[in-house]
């Protein structure tokens, strides 16, 4: 999928908030959903994502729902780093099928690294065992601010 488009409302994270796709989550409000990643890139891996646009990118984005994304994800790498004392992390946001987005709904990903652990390929990692998703999601609720 290129960067222009009409949203698909049948995507998966589309299907996760209307409760159609079960996701383990870590926290939520009225405008954000953050959830574990289930084919994660390393232990702690979280998705953040809105729950009141449609963009499909970074482009499409309403600013005033960019801004609640980007405290959002600040808050849940907060809790990440405090949960999990990784040596580092990366957010990273994909725009664009050339630019690897895999789900066409902005989103952002919460990454936590260590220097002894290789960094699993996005969109080619295993999927995860949902009970170790589950620890690792409540652990991270634990640590919110």
């Amino acid at each position: 999928m290129s960067l222009t488009g009409a949203y698909d409302p049948a995507n998966i994270f589309a299907r996760i908030l209307k409760g159609e796709i079960p996701a383990v989550k870590v926290w939520e409000d009225d405008d954000v959903l953050a959830f574990m990643d289930v084919f994660p890139q390393s232990e702690g891996h979280v998705l953040v994502i809105s729950k009141t646009s449609r963009a499909r990118n970074l482009l499409e984005v309403e600013p005033e729902v960019l801004a609640t994304l980007a405290a959002a994800t600040q808050r849940t790498a907060r809790a990440v780093a405090k949960a999990l004392s990784p040596e580092g992390f990366s957010i990273m946001q994909f725009n664009g099928e050339a630019g690897g987005q895999t789900v066409f709904h902005l989103h952002f990903h919460i990454i936590p690294r260590w220097a002894d652990r290789p960094l699993k390929g996005h969109g080619h990692a295993p999927m995860a065992d949902a009970d170790v998703l589950r620890s690792l999601a409540e652990r991270i609720a634990a640590a919110l601010d």
